[in-house]
């Protein structure tokens, strides 16, 4: 009876796989490519290759074609991946200066160092759904701009426009040397530089350095990060925070590790990160108000809600100081495989579970009835 129930479960798990399956690589339509995913969909992409903490775009594309489109399950999937994966070296520090920028705005600035790089950007336009036009079919130009398109220009070399006359417009100086030349910034650069806390290997709780809260916050489930910080922004725990942002980064990072017989840097090649720096007034009693301070994020790919939310909350943290449990909501709340995973469990069987709470009820029932009886005498 047990061997007979026991396989009817397993035939319906299997034949909901298939039913999986069948949608999914059935249907009248071509099936989907991985070329076509990692193209068209690159900013889901990204978002997967980040929340699983790997840089891999074609595994990260078969991931959410498995997935059916659901990122967290194709985070889900990658980082299982990865956890099966041997680490072979450890990548050498690269300074985030070396970032070769695709795009680049300065919002606090309106004539930072360095010029303002829109690059692909949709934050100019408005929200209308394009149901009309059709994507350009393969080897086909895209359709000719009309006569009266304004001509676009990927970089300015006026210093008038923010632009420098001469130097590499891929590599700007940064807004917040500026500030730090000016003695505006308060400076939480340590001199010993210790090594970052690797949250893979080892668990972090409150109390945790920087890096451990930048490297969870770096993998943190996007929508997680920046209901986190929204709430503290404008929830009712009393967290009100003036905050500009300095520079939004969006480029290619190089990848080095030292040559295993000469031992000389050797690079592998480049990842794609968002990168940003926020800028807060200080305005307690107790702070320095003749200064900002200054939160960092970063993150892989293209994903600037995340970096904006992490560089937000690496300051509310820090002015937080431990007072309230943000640092622990932060480190503990908000990995999307944490909480799906527990979400998702919910949907498994729990009959026994719930059996013996309905005969706790039972009995709790049971024993308040010659009570109330000899009350009631």
């Amino acid at each position: 009876m047990g061997y007979a129930a026991a396989r009817g479960g397993l035939d319906a798990i299997l034949a909901a796989e298939e039913l999986m399956r069948a949608k999914r690589d059935g249907g009248s339509s071509p099936a989907l490519g991985i070329d076509q995913v990692t193209e068209r969909l690159n900013l889901a992409v990204d978002r997967v290759m980040g929340e699983a903490a790997l840089w891999a775009p074609q595994l990260a594309a078969v991931a959410l074609r498995q997935a059916e489109g659901d990122l967290i399950e194709a985070a889900h999937l990658l980082r299982a991946y990865r956890s099966t994966r041997p680490r072979l070296a450890r990548a050498l520090t690269v300074h985030a200066d070396e970032l070769e920028i695709l795009r680049r705005i300065v919002p606090a600035y309106r004539v930072p160092p360095g010029p303002q790089l829109l690059g692909r950007t949709l934050d100019y336009v408005g929200r209308l759904l394009d149901v009309g036009t059709a994507p350009a079919a393969p080897g086909q130009a895209n359709p000719t701009p009309t006569a009266a398109a304004p001509a676009v220009r990927e970089e300015s070399g006026d210093p008038a426009d923010g632009g420098p006359a001469d130097g590499d417009p891929r590599r700007p100086g940064r807004l917040l040397d500026l500030l730090r030349s000016q003695g505006m910034v308060r400076d939480r650069r340590r001199p010993d530089d210790p090594e970052p806390h690797d949250v893979t290997r080892d668990p972090v709780r409150p109390g945790a350095p920087r890096s451990a809260r930048l490297s969870v916050m770096a993998r943190a489930e996007t929508g997680a990060l920046v209901n986190l910080w929204y709430r503290n922004i404008l929830g009712p725990d009393g967290y009100i925070h003036e905050v500009t942002l300095g520079e939004v980064r969006h480029g290619r990072l190089p990848v080095r590790v030292a040559h295993p017989v000469t031992g000389r840097p050797v690079c592998l090649g480049s990842v794609r990160v968002t990168e940003v720096e926020a800028i807060e007034d200080l305005d307690g009693s107790a702070e320095e108000r003749g200064l900002f301070d200054v939160g960092y994020g970063l993150c892989l790919g293209h994903n600037e809600r995340k970096a904006i939310a992490m560089a937000n909350l690496d300051i509310a943290v820090e002015r937080d100081g431990g007072r309230s449990p943000l640092e622990q909501s932060v480190l503990m709340t908000t990995d999307g495989l944490d909480a799906s995973g527990f979400l998702e469990h919910l949907k498994l069987p729990h009959y026994v579970t719930f059996r013996s709470m309905v005969e706790r009820k039972a009995a709790i029932r049971a024993a308040a009835r010659p009570r109330a009886a000899g009350v009631s005498k």
